[in-house]
């Protein structure tokens, strides 16, 4: 088991997870203390935060900050959270899709755009509460293997908070995720292989160097907390209610799993109304474990190497595989995988409606959201919520030869007129 080792003179201070009480195991139930621990130490199970929460009203929440701290008590931090500087990520914006939604044949649709984070993706939540993880555990270095949104958000968080950061990518990640993660000037570092060779990488690593906070590592655990603010700000977005049905794109499947975690505490506290919905998993043909062990109505999820221009989502052992499987069961979901093909087609059919430039990860789920209608699988009456994670910015190539001038023309009237453009 690996665990980050603080500085032998940090003494954790009182309240320092706020309302977080210890680590529970997800596979045998298990506790233990809250701590710099990913792995259940009686049966090596993934571990994550159990909490005693107050209790919290919708106004409480409503008179705080426009992002994720508005949900302190909520989450594994400190009350005193905003003071330390910090990128102050969420609260992003719920689009009414419309214009989709008549493409589609849905009734009602939205799309939860978090391509508006500081580095314009849902990582900059969980690094968040990484950042503030490892700064109470005395962590000299802030780390991650990353398929390039992580990248960018563990760049840019220990910029601002002027913590060390190394950082460990494949070897081929697109440019534009290289580029925005070197200019913040920490330490890059690129990997011959895919993301599982990065990670085994830096699992090694962080069992072997001191003062390393590995944020999807080592400080999984509260790392992982940081997901379930999207499923917090869609329903209070929502007017405090919880949609019937949403898509989310699966990577290592953690986000996925912590909406469903936000969703059932925010019923648990009596912030809104327990009525069903339903989750859906959304995997590029090319990396798609889950979707194949959905499909073949299996538990376990078999590793694949990837072949994808999903890079962001192009994980052929994700973690959190399994339990995205019970929660699509259990809510009587589904996961889905498309073909890079029809991914360029979801980037498209996404700006072209709605003027959402959507990453790759985006057009692997608004792509699944179209077949998941055409198979049935999706009910087009009930009110759906669809989630795109990242700019198109960050993944030009992906429609690069498909987009372009209409045509090129001399600067005059007639050259106007004679293109015959509109």
């Amino acid at each position: 088991m690996s665990t980050l080792t603080t500085d032998p003179g940090t003494t954790l201070r009182e309240g320092a997870f706020g309302n977080a009480t210890g680590l529970v195991c997800r596979e045998c139930g298990a506790t233990q203390p809250l701590g710099p621990s990913y792995a259940c130490q009686e049966c090596f199970g993934p571990l994550e935060i159990g909490y005693a929460f107050p209790q919290v009203t919708r106004e409480q929440i409503a008179a705080g900050p426009k992002n994720i701290w508005r949900y302190q008590p909520l989450l594994p931090v400190p009350t005193d959270i905003t003071a330390s500087p910090n990128m102050e990520p969420g609260f992003t914006r719920l689009l009414r899709a419309d214009n989709l939604a008549r493409e589609l044949g849905i009734r009602r649709l939205w799309v939860k755009d978090d391509s508006g984070n500081p580095t314009h993706s849902f990582k900059d939540r969980v690094v968040a509460i990484a950042l503030s993880a490892a700064r109470e555990f005395g962590s000299t270095v802030f780390a991650c293997p990353s398929t390039g949104n992580l990248a960018n958000a563990v760049a840019a968080a220990g910029a601002r908070a002027g913590i060390k950061t190394v950082v460990f990518i494949p070897h081929d990640l697109e440019r534009p995720k290289v580029l925005t993660t070197a200019v913040y000037g920490g330490t890059l570092v690129a990997v011959k292989g895919n993301y599982d060779d990065v990670n085994r990488l830096a699992s090694e690593i962080a069992g072997e160097e001191e003062g390393w906070a590995f944020v999807n590592v080592n400080v999984r655990p509260y790392y992982a907390e940081g997901s379930k603010t999207l499923g917090y700000e869609v329903a209070e977005q929502l007017g405090w209610r919880l949609p019937e049905q949403v898509v989310i794109p699966v990577a290592s499947g953690s986000q996925l799993t912590k909406v469903d975690k936000g969703f059932r505490e925010l019923v648990q506290l009596g912030l809104v109304d327990g009525s069903p919905y339903r989750i859906f998993g959304a995997q590029a043909n090319g990396c798609a474990p889950v979707s194949a062990a959905y499909k073949q109505g299996h538990d376990v999820v078999r590793p694949v190497r990837p072949d994808t221009i999903a890079k962001s989502l192009a994980i052929g052992n994700p973690a959190d595989g399994p339990y995205v499987l019970d929660v699509a069961r259990r809510t009587g979901g589904a996961v889905e995988d498309v073909t890079d093909e029809e991914v360029r087609d979801g980037i498209q059919l996404l700006a072209r409606t709605e003027g959402v430039f959507a990453e790759t990860a985006g057009g692997v789920t608004v792509a699944t959201l179209k077949k998941l209608v055409e198979s049935g699988q999706l009910d087009p009456d009930a009110e759906t919520v669809v989630f795109n994670t990242g700019d198109g910015l960050k993944t030009l190539d992906a429609v690069a030869d498909r987009v372009g001038p209409a045509a090129t023309i001399e600067p005059s009237y007639q050259a106007f007129t004679a293109a015959d453009l509109v």
